[in-house]
């Protein structure tokens, strides 16, 4: 019992019929049927409540306020004569004959109306998130998240796992992200950084000693929005292990994360230890991703040798790939549709034929396929009522990968939707060429071990192996087709480090500078040690089953990386800006 309630708005049943009771909440509806006569929904965090209205005096009061104003009732609970089998308070309605408004709602008309905001525009939304969040649909994923990151919390902590808090003002650090930079008011013209991950401080903690770290991180990163990805800031599961390798990380998630997904997720099965392990290369080759999703039974086919002669230039290309897809009962105007979406996901060109009942090829480029029936099919299935769609040149496995997704989804039989199917992509390239540079740089993490420790290293000093050739003892784990997270064993040998950043062209002198604090504890002993961070809004918006983050953040930014609800970022004060020491050169528009 509180000072306002003794019960909430999801809690009386038919049993409570005859007690007299206190409700306090929101004025979701009221509907006035005849003189001295309304029906009043309220609504709290945890439900709704039909009052009925029967004295004038109160009826008086309540009409003179707008929906949305939060009051308490006292009243007589009594059984409903038309019940709602729909809802948990269904069987019984409180007839009031007191009321007090507790924060009347000043506007008579709402941005949205709460139940149906998540059909707003998504700018209102935003601006006035307080409202959305209203909505209980809106507010259960809120709950969900929540609901996760405790059973995140009880089960790292069941593994043996410490929650220990990192720094959120620290250093700047080059970690492929731009940063978010505070000034230091004491140290003019120094800046601190925001953390883009806490990559050096859970390395820094192995070093210490401490065995097995983790915490629901906070990470900032100044990025561009995506579907998957909210800009500024994002939260993830965060752990390190010591005298650890691969082996023992994955042993982890593959225990913590699937009872989760089936307790929470808005499908009931999760893929149970071990996860299937892909090559990167091979995930490339095989799915046209290194984010493949594995409820989806398509494969790309390597077809490029069968094409070398094609009278169709399009297809002489150095890479050819093919997608075939049995029982498939698209239309010829449903498939260049599906095409059409693919082009523009992949900005790559698709082509297709198909066999007809009787095992004949037609449609789609069919005249440069003919002849080539026994040859395809050594690659390929040509069963009857088989499309096998086709992509060619430069990005040809890029375009394979989202028609197999895209295809994958459209055709019946060829994804268990209903489900979440973990992998693990494994042996990641140590290094690239930069697109911009064209120089080689390090392909994700710096901080990660080359399979085979130094030795790959010396040989390509030595000009003994291509440099792209030394493989990176990292991992994804990746869920229904999103990155959940990356993970890697550490290099945590300063002599391995400063050979494998030497390849990059840079020193040691440069690694002290960059990496002071890691480099020189290593130099004082550290134990192997490996580690991941899965992204919690990335976990929940697939749980929730959300095509966007925003859906499953309490307050988030839109695509512009803009707090609208709040006015972030806003202008401040010259006398703010002169105790930091900082001159403002351009202004937005």
């Amino acid at each position: 019992m509180s000072q306002y309630r003794t019960h909430n708005c999801g809690e009386l049943r038919l049993s409570d019929a005859g007690k007299r009771v206190t409700l306090a909440g929101w004025m979701e509806n009221v509907r006035e049927v005849g003189q001295n006569l309304a029906f009043v929904v309220l609504r709290d965090f945890y439900g709704t409540t039909q009052l009925v209205v029967e004295d004038e005096e109160t009826l008086k009061t309540l009409l003179a306020q707008n929906k949305e104003t939060t009051i308490s009732v006292e009243g007589v609970v009594r059984e409903r004569s038309n019940k709602n089998p729909k809802l948990p308070t269904g069987e019984i309605e409180v007839v009031p004959d007191k009321v007090l408004i507790l924060g009347r709602c000043r506007y008579n008309s709402l941005p949205f109306e709460i139940n149906h905001s998540r059909e707003a525009d998504e700018i209102q939304r935003l601006k006035y998130r307080y409202l959305d969040l209203r909505n209980p649909l809106v507010k259960q994923n809120i709950i969900m998240r929540s609901n996760v990151v405790s059973a995140l919390r009880q089960a790292m902590t069941e593994q043996g796992f410490m929650e220990i808090t990192t720094p959120i003002l620290t250093a700047s650090s080059p970690e492929g992200a731009r940063d978010y930079l505070v000034p230091a008011r004491k140290h003019p013209g120094k800046f601190y950084a925001l953390p883009q991950a806490p990559q050096q401080f859970k390395q820094l903690l192995m070093a210490s000693g401490f065995d097995k770290y983790f915490q629901i991180a906070p990470c900032f990163r100044d990025e561009d929005a995506r579907g998957d990805r909210s800009p500024g800031e994002f939260y993830q599961l965060d752990m390190e292990m010591a005298f650890a390798g691969k082996e023992d990380v994955f042993a982890v998630l593959e225990q913590v994360l699937p009872p989760i997904f089936a307790k929470y997720g808005k499908y009931s099965v999760a893929s149970s230890a071990p996860f299937k392990r892909i090559k990167y290369l091979d995930a490339l080759a095989t799915y046209g991703s290194d984010k493949p999703d594995l409820r989806i039974d398509l494969t790309a086919k390597d077809v490029s040798v069968l094409f070398e002669d094609c009278e169709m230039e399009q297809l002489r290309a150095k890479t050819v790939k093919a997608v075939d897809i049995s029982n498939c009962t698209l239309t010829r105007k449903q498939i260049e549709k599906l095409l059409s979406d693919c082009e523009v996901i992949s900005g790559v060109k698709g082509y297709w034929f198909k066999t007809d009942a009787e095992g004949k090829i037609a449609g789609g480029i069919a005249k440069f396929v003919a002849g080539k029936e026994e040859a395809l099919s050594k690659y390929v299935s040509l069963a009857p009522n088989t499309l096998v769609v086709v992509s060619a040149g430069e990005y040809a496995v890029k375009m394979a990968g989202v028609m197999i997704k895209v295809f994958g989804a459209a055709c019946e039989g060829h994804m268990d939707k209903e489900r979440y199917e973990f992998c693990w992509i494994v042996d990641f390239p140590m290094y690239e060429i930069g697109e911009e540079s064209g120089e080689l740089e390090f392909c994700h993490n710096p901080f990660s071990m080359p399979i085979g420790g130094i030795e790959p290293l010396l040989k390509a000093e030595r000009g003994e192996i291509d440099p792209l050739t030394i493989i990176a003892d990292q991992y994804d784990l990746v869920c229904n087709g999103v990155e959940l997270s990356s993970g890697a064993v550490r290099n945590h040998d300063p002599e391995i480090m400063i050979k494998a950043f030497e390849l990059v062209r840079l020193g040691e002198e440069d690694v002290k500078s960059k990496f002071p604090a890691m480099y020189n504890a290593f130099c004082y002993g550290a134990p192997p040690h490996a580690g991941i961070a899965p992204g919690v809004d990335r976990m929940v918006m697939l749980l929730a089953g959300e095509e966007s983050i925003r859906e499953v953040i309490a307050f988030p930014m839109n695509k512009n990386a803009q707090d609208v609800m709040m006015g972030a970022p806003s202008e401040v004060l010259p006398k703010q800006l002169e105790e930091l020491n900082i001159a403002v050169t351009k202004k937005a528009d």
